[in-house]
C-alpha cells in the first residue's frame, strides 16, 4: 500500500483496475439509457429505512436497472462492515462501491477473499484534526476508521452507531497512523463545523451531535469522478440518489442529481430534481425511468 504524500494530501492504495470497456453516449438533454450508466446510490435514508427495512419496489428496481447494463455503486457514509452486508442483500456482487463519505473505494468481487479488493483508499495525517476536537469539546467520543476493517476508538461508542468491532487505544495513538476517515461525538459538537473545518478536512455533519472527517477534498462527489473515469462513463450518463448532508457533493456532481423527497432543504435545494420519500420508494421511481421496457430490450 501506498501511504499519504507528506503534506497529508490523499493517495491511492490498493489494486489497480482493469482498463474500462468503450461506452457510448448521447448529450445530456436526450440521455440513451440504452447505454450504461452509472448510478449512484446512498443506503439509509435512500434505500434502507431506519428500522432496517428495504422494501420490495426498490429490490426489484435494483434488480432491473442491474440486468439492464447499468453500473450501480453504493456510496455510502458507512464503512466496510456496514456496506457490504448491504451489497450481498441488493445482491450487488460485482462492480465500485464508495464507503466512509468518499474516503474509501472497493471493488466487489465474489472471487475475492470478503468479496471484495481495495480500489483507493484516500489517506489524510487525522494528528490536526482530533486534536482540535478535543480542545473545543474535551469528553468528544473520537473514532478513526481502520483500513482491515472496524474501529480505533478513545472510548467506547454506542454499537449502534459504529459498524464493526471498536479496540480502544490512546489518543497519540489515534493521531499516529493515516486515516479515510475520522467520526467525532459529543453533544451539540455541530457548533464547531466551521473550526473543524478551518484544518483543513473535508468535515461533514450527521446530525448536531455528529460530524464526519475525510482528507482535504474528499467527498462521495470526488471519489464517484474518480470512478467514473475509471469506468469510461460521460458525466451526462450519471445520476446520484440521496438524502443527506454527505450527498450534497454527490448530487451537484452527478449529471442527474435526485435528492429524496424526504431531504432536508439544503439537500434538496442542490438537486437536479427531487423523487418520492423513502415511503414512497422514491429511489425505486429514479430507477425505474432509467431502465428500457423489456420490449424494447428485445425487439
Amino acid at each position: 500500500m501506498v501511504l499519504p504524500d507528506g503534506d497529508g494530501s490523499a493517495a491511492d492504495v490498493g489494486h489497480p483496475d482493469p482498463d474500462p470497456s468503450e461506452i457510448t453516449v448521447t448529450t445530456h438533454e436526450n440521455v440513451d439509457i440504452a447505454s450504461p450508466m452509472l448510478i449512484a446510490l446512498d443506503i439509509d435514508g435512500t434505500l434502507l429505512h431506519a428500522n432496517g427495512h428495504i422494501s420490495g419496489v426498490v429490490h426489484q428496481a435494483i434488480d432491473e436497472a442491474r440486468a439492464g447494463g447499468h453500473h450501480l455503486v453504493l456510496a455510502t457514509g458507512r464503512g466496510l462492515d456496514g456496506l457490504l452486508p448491504m451489497a450481498e442483500r441488493l445482491r450487488l456482487t460485482t462492480g465500485f462501491a464508495v464507503a466512509a463519505n468518499g474516503g474509501l473505494t472497493i471493488r466487489l468481487d465474489p472471487t475475492a477473499p470478503g468479496g471484495f479488493r481495495f480500489a483507493n483508499a484516500r489517506m489524510f495525517n487525522p494528528a490536526e484534526v482530533i486534536q482540535a476536537a478535543l480542545s473545543l469539546a474535551p469528553d468528544v467520543l473520537v473514532a478513526v476508521e481502520e483500513l482491515a476493517r472496524g474501529w480505533k476508538v478513545n472510548h467506547p461508542f454506542d454499537p449502534k452507531l459504529l459498524n464493526g468491532e471498536q479496540v480502544q487505544a490512546a489518543v497519540l495513538d489515534l493521531c499516529a497512523a493515516p486515516a479515510c476517515r475520522v467520526s467525532v461525538s459529543a453533544p451539540e459538537i455541530r457548533q464547531h463545523l466551521e473550526a473543524l473545518r478551518a484544518t483543513g478536512m473535508t468535515v461533514t455533519p450527521a446530525g448536531p451531535d455528529w460530524l464526519d472527517v475525510t482528507g482535504p477534498g474528499v467527498s462521495k462527489g470526488t471519489t464517484l469522478e474518480r470512478v467514473r473515469t475509471k469506468l469510461g462513463v460521460a458525466i451526462e450518463h450519471t445520476v446520484a440518489i440521496g438524502d443527506g448532508p454527505n450527498d450534497i457533493e454527490a448530487l451537484t456532481w452527478a449529471g442527474r442529481g435526485v435528492a429524496m423527497g424526504h431531504a432536508a432543504p439544503a439537500v434538496r435545494e442542490a438537486a437536479d430534481e427531487v423523487t418520492g420519500t423513502i415511503d414512497e420508494d422514491g429511489a425505486a421511481a429514479v430507477l425505474a425511468s432509467l431502465v428500457q421496457p423489456a420490449t424494447e430490450r428485445s425487439a
